[in-house]
């Protein structure tokens, strides 16, 4: 089971996690009061559940060349989007950040 710090404009909103091939789940912070990381995922207590890999996260992640210099420079498998996200995690367009969680 993998899982990654999510933040919306510098402030810790939730956790994604992956907790199976093609099983994610995405849960806001108890204490998060701020806005939505995305309009698809308004704040609630109960988690979002997902039987493919998030699609607010995967339109984060790189595409064409981008991909390809990502994949290759860091030995990472296509197909294994959650390594890719908490890689470019730090750099992302808009308000949201992600790191992995230790």
């Amino acid at each position: 089971m993998r899982r990654a710090n999510v933040y919306m404009q510098g402030v810790f909103a939730g956790i994604l996690t992956e907790e199976a091939q093609d099983a994610y789940v995405f849960a806001y912070a108890p204490d998060y009061n701020g806005p939505p990381i995305s309009l698809t995922m308004p704040v609630r207590s109960d988690p979002y559940g997902f039987d493919t890999f998030p699609a607010f996260f995967d339109g984060l992640l790189p595409e064409g060349v981008l991909l390809e210099g990502l994949l290759r420079q860091r030995k990472i498998d296509r197909h294994d989007y959650f390594s890719q996200l908490v890689s470019v995690g730090g750099d992302l367009v808009g308000a949201v950040t992600v790191e992995e969680a230790t």
